[in-house]
């Protein structure tokens, strides 16, 4: 294997007098002095025989050649520190915390009887555990605000596995008028009436809705739509497994729609990085599908 030519200190001070503005600037943030950046940038571009920089004026501008490879270093010296996290996490054992993002639309019983299982071999390690709708399991992946996720998409960059299929129906209070009609309700009769859509938690904004705007109400959470719905204000397509016991009860009542009275969606499990996710994450995603699988 040929060894490389550079360093990565190299390349790390390289970008530093870029990102700083100037070899002094810099210098002082390396807290090296100004001659030594300057040496170290110069033996870069000798060592790849290439223009990196020129000074115009006082400052050190880049070349074309420079802003191309500085953006592959960038990149080098991210890997090289994911490295080095990735033998800090095997050194220490399992991770001091696991930041969790779960799509509300997720199983409750699900998520409780895989964090039961997860427990007692959890060696310690915490949960931050967050509820997000639609697009807001995109914003913690992107935010670098959850090390693994239950999303209803696989956002572009990241690879995720089906988890679990969620079947959603239409139901409403049994004393709403749609009840009333004593028939098969169609679009037009949805139409009349106020829907109750959770909204969407990430920054997309993306509209789980389809009828009139002017008849539609939106909500935070899919307990929050129950409740609405289960108080006649309004109809909705809600998580079955959810709303088994209000059905039995009573609160609720399916829709007998001509089309659409149910949907299925699909969640995927998604790890913010894979290569870097530690024993804790690995075997709490373990357990999620294998608690899924049997529901």
């Amino acid at each position: 294997m040929k060894t490389p030519k550079v360093s990565l200190d190299q390349w790390r001070t390289l970008q530093a007098v870029v990102d700083c503005g100037g070899y002094a600037q810099a210098a002082e943030q390396l807290y090296r002095s100004q001659s030594s950046v300057s040496y170290a940038v110069k033996r870069l571009q000798e060592q790849l025989g290439i223009q990196l920089m020129h000074i115009e004026g006082r400052k050190a501008v880049l070349s074309e050649a420079g802003k191309v490879l500085l953006q592959r270093s960038r990149q080098l010296l991210a890997d090289a520190s994911a490295i080095e996290q990735q033998a800090q996490h095997l050194q220490q054992g399992w991770e001091a915390e696991i930041r969790l993002g779960v799509e509300a639309a997720f199983p409750t019983h699900c998520l409780m009887q895989a964090l039961k299982q997860f427990e007692p071999i959890s060696k310690e390690t915490r949960i931050r555990l967050q509820e997000v709708v639609l697009s807001g399991a995109e914003d913690l992946l992107l935010n670098d605000e959850a090390d693994l996720v239950i999303s209803p998409y696989v956002p572009k960059g990241f690879v995720g596995e089906e988890l679990i299929q969620v079947n959603f129906v239409a139901v409403a209070h049994p004393q709403h008028p749609l009840h009333s009609l004593s028939r098969s309700i169609t679009t037009s009769d949805l139409n009349r009436e106020t829907h109750v859509v959770v909204s969407d938690s990430g920054s997309k904004g993306i509209d789980s809705g389809w009828l009139n705007e002017s008849h539609r109400w939106a909500v935070a959470s899919i307990e929050s739509a129950r409740k609405v719905i289960s108080h006649g204000l309004g109809y909705g397509w809600l998580p079955e497994k959810e709303i088994e016991l209000p059905l039995e009860q009573g609160e609720l009542k399916r829709l007998p729609l001509v089309q659409g009275q149910k949907h299925t969606g699909i969640l995927y499990l998604i790890y913010a990085n894979t290569d870097q996710a530690g024993p804790a994450t690995r075997q709490l995603a373990k357990i999620l599908k294998q608690v899924s699988a049997e529901n």
